[in-house]
């Protein structure tokens, strides 16, 4: 390999000097500087800047083909424009969105002009960027280039509080086992997430005295899952949609559970659930379960009709209805009900989430339970793994039953001979993807 140094290439007068010939390559090594101080044709660059990532939070003096970051968050800041010369390139970038509280004027260098006027720039849009290029005398620097950072969006996701919070990879879960609020302080955006999946399920009602029937789960109301991960969200919510939220905040409320019926001094009936609600999702509370001789209360299921019907006159105990009132898909089912109309049948099942509950049977034993209609089952975090199960209708010979566990929206189980047992509380889950 042979080697020339010298200090100045000059072509003859009137040509034009060419460098080496077609296919062949100049390698320009690490550490040297290429000056132009001439106009450069042909290269592709005119106008372009090279970045300067020192941010600057101070008045300077700009260079020639340099961009640089501003950060106007102490106060405004003066930039002078370097002298003009044709081809000439500054460009500059608010760094942290404050140009709209505190400006960045550009000076001029003598009598360079701006954009054809002889007055200061002034550069007050937040998140812009403008590259100015010096054409010649009349016109000065003009914009070549101008544009805002929100040009080249980037994602942003549902941000709040309430109730209490789990996470669960991308997403996050607010669980609410009473009254509370989901806060909302950022409703995010399309590239990040937009929608919140839901469970809102209601109190359960209580359980019917003596012979009887079982409470009606309170109202399952739920969301499929999609637009926060495909979870399982059971067979209740195969096709329902997620909720666009804003920012502001959703008062959330918790159904209780009704209480289950008494005998002393009179037989009385149990109390119906509650209702739950988030934003515009409400789920009605279970309907009670019967008395012996009575007919079970229609809610978002069903409570069961009690046993052994006291007027022989009668078919028997009617069931509660579910799905009241009527939501798609359904929030319930119906309640069993009471044909046997013998002091030998038992209390009735109250209806579940996902199956009525099972009507009276013939009890000679008195031992029979008609079991309540079942729940539904999920894989949400934070959420038991069946609620909304009915409360099972009893013979009179059954123990005294246990409540229905909190937050189950669970129907109370009818009793034998004592006072029925009263429904679970609601229960409502909120859930999206936060990153």
């Amino acid at each position: 390999m042979s080697e020339v140094k010298v200090n100045k290439i000059s072509p003859r007068s009137g040509t034009t000097v060419t460098l080496g010939d077609s296919g062949d390559t100049f390698t320009i090594p690490s550490g040297a500087t290429i000056t132009n101080n001439g106009t450069a044709a042909g290269f592709g660059a005119t106008g372009a800047a090279s970045w300067d990532t020192t941010v600057k939070t101070s008045g300077f003096t700009a260079v020639s083909g340099v961009g640089y970051f501003v950060n106007t968050t102490a106060g405004a800041i003066s930039v002078n424009l370097p002298a003009g010369t044709a081809g000439a390139v500054v460009a500059i970038k608010d760094y942290a969105n404050t140009f709209d509280t505190n400006a960045v004027t550009l000076v001029q260098n003598g009598s360079d002009k701006i954009g054809g006027s002889t007055v200061n720039a002034i550069l007050s849009t937040e998140g812009v960027a403008v590259t100015l290029v010096y054409v010649d005398a009349t016109k000065g620097w003009l914009v070549t280039d101008d544009g805002l950072q929100s040009s080249v969006p980037q994602p942003t996701y549902v941000t709040a509080t309430g109730g209490t919070i789990t996470t669960s990879g991308n997403f996050k879960i607010h669980t609410f086992t009473g009254p509370g609020t989901f806060c909302v302080s950022c409703a995010g955006n399309a590239l990040g997430s937009t929608l919140v999946d839901y469970m809102v399920g209601a109190g359960g009602g209580g359980g019917g005295w003596c012979i009887g029937g079982g409470g009606g789960a309170g109202g399952v109301r739920a969301s499929s899952g999609t637009a926060s991960g495909c979870y399982s969200a059971g067979p209740i919510a195969a096709c329902v949609s997620a909720l666009p939220v804003s920012v502001q905040g959703y008062s959330i409320v918790v159904g209780a559970g009704g209480g289950g019926a008494t005998g002393a001094p009179i037989p009385t009936n149990a109390i119906s659930g509650s209702g739950s609600t988030f934003s515009s999702i409400t789920s009605a509370g279970g309907g009670f379960g019967a008395t012996w001789g009575r007919s079970g209360q229609s809610g978002g299921s069903g409570g069961g009709a009690g046993g052994w019907t006291s007027n022989p006159d009668t078919p028997g105990g009617s069931a509660g209805s579910g799905n009241t009132p009527p939501v798609s898909p359904s929030q319930g089912n119906p309640g069993g009900l009471n044909s046997i109309n013998t002091q030998n049948s038992n209390g009735a099942g109250g209806g579940g989430a996902t199956a009525s509950g099972a009507n009276s049977t013939s009890n000679p034993a008195r031992t029979h339970i008609a079991l309540g209609g079942s729940g539904n089952t999920t894989a949400i975090s934070g959420t038991p793994a069946t609620y909304g199960t009915g409360g099972n209708g009893q013979g009179d010979a059954a123990p005294t039953p246990a409540p229905a566990a909190e937050n189950s929206s669970g129907g109370g189980t009818g009793a034998g001979q004592s006072t029925g047992a009263n429904g679970g509380s609601g229960i409502v889950i909120i859930r999206y993807k936060f990153q």
